[in-house]
């Protein structure tokens, strides 16, 4: 099976393929290598395109996802005076890939490599990609969640999309004691813009 995974993985190295052209590079049948590739998808190491060709996955991009993240996420904490992260879907969970800490004494935090039930949460609801999630970030830029995890603390997510998937979210992480009209309203702006450049330059980054 690992043999079979990697030439699957040898044959989308170089571009993009449908499953019967994964099937022509790795020799396997085109029901096996659709049926592997399907089965890769839902773990990250490989991505569809719009028009159905597979292609790798977030999994193989995570260190340019982090390298452009992390400067725009202390970028964020330094503008807010909060604390800024990164989380991404595994399975039926989310994983803080980044988080770069408020410096305040009073502050929500939660170390990299947390695991978080989905759709808990703002950036829960965005990666699970909830109806109720998907029509707020659609009216307003961005997801908040108000004390709905943790009590006393709030968040707002919004997220970044590459090639024009979600693939992760940026979440500020807010004691409520701070908040003045809610998390979404005093920083979802700051939090949007933080996404979207993430999102730009990952693009940049993988095409270069």
């Amino acid at each position: 099976m690992l043999a079979r995974i990697v030439a699957i993985l040898d044959a989308v190295e170089g571009s993009a393929a449908s499953a019967s052209e994964l099937a022509r590079r790795s020799g396997l049948s085109v029901s096996t290598a659709h049926r592997l590739a399907l089965s890769m998808v839902e773990y990250g190491f490989l991505r569809r395109t719009e028009g159905g060709d597979f292609q790798l996955g977030h999994r193989f991009v995570r260190t340019a996802l982090e390298s452009a993240a992390l400067p725009v996420l202390t970028g964020l904490r330094d503008a807010t005076g909060e604390t800024a992260q990164l989380w991404l879907r595994r399975g039926d969970e989310r994983i803080c890939a980044l988080s770069v800490d408020s410096q305040q004494e009073l502050k929500a935090t939660l170390p990299v490599g947390a695991r978080l039930a989905l759709p808990a949460g703002s950036s829960g609801g965005l990666l699970a990609r909830q109806p109720d999630a998907l029509e707020e970030l659609e009216r307003e830029g961005w997801v908040e969640s108000v004390a709905k995890r943790t009590p006393g603390l709030g968040s707002v997510s919004a997220p970044v999309m590459a090639r024009g998937d979600l693939i992760a979210t940026v979440c500020l992480a807010v004691p409520l004691t701070r908040v003045q009209e809610s998390p979404g309203r005093d920083f979802g702006g700051q939090v949007r813009a933080a996404a979207e450049r993430i999102g730009l330059e990952l693009d940049r980054s993988t095409q270069d």
